[in-house]
């Protein structure tokens, strides 16, 4: 059976790393935060009313 060397398996863990900090968790953090944008925009134009002015 064919083994990778080494020089594979470190280059293809770079490349995942790489992916991974530069793509997805970017990614997530702002799906997160935008989430996040959208449920406080949804409560308070549904559920707590329009703002009072007391």
């Amino acid at each position: 059976m064919d083994q990778p060397d080494d020089n594979v398996i470190k280059r293809r863990e770079r490349t995942a790393f790489l992916l991974l900090t530069a793509v997805v968790f970017p990614l997530l953090t702002v799906m997160i935060v935008a989430s996040y944008g959208f449920i406080v925009w949804f409560w308070q134009m549904f559920v707590s009313g329009p703002p009072t002015g007391h």
